[in-house]
């Protein structure tokens, strides 16, 4: 009984699989600079093989704010973005998010998000 259960539920495990993996890019500090504005870069990868990866979006949420992230040309599934950080703080907690579509059977794409763990990045004075 409980093989029938678990055969009822492999085609959906396999579709679904993992939603994704992060490589966080960014040093963990950085010098402090005139604007800002400190660029971040993740690589995120997904064995998910319904995922529609010309739908994945990216962003970086800081303090519950998200900002936009493009993909880097030519690379594959890497994306990079800018994150403010006040003139006077000494660093700045952040995450990637990744909101994509993912083919499901019978009915149209379905929509579907990801979270990064948090990441720590430390502003130091030159």
């Amino acid at each position: 009984m409980i093989w029938k259960k678990f055969l009822q539920m492999l085609p959906v495990l396999l579709l679904t699989g993992c939603a994704g993996t992060f490589t966080g890019l960014t040093p963990l500090q950085q010098p402090r600079n005139a604007n800002n504005l400190y660029p971040v870069e993740v690589v995120f990868n997904s064995s998910q093989q319904s995922l529609r990866w010309e739908t994945v979006q990216a962003s970086v949420l800081v303090n519950e704010t998200l900002y936009p992230m493009r993909p880097v040309p030519i690379v594959k599934n890497r994306w990079e973005g800018l994150v403010p950080v006040p003139a006077g703080a000494n660093g700045v907690t952040y995450r990637f998010k990744f909101d994509y579509q993912y083919n499901s059977f019978g009915t149209p794409p379905k929509q579907n998000s990801v979270f990064s763990p948090l990441y720590y990045m430390k502003i130091v004075d030159q």
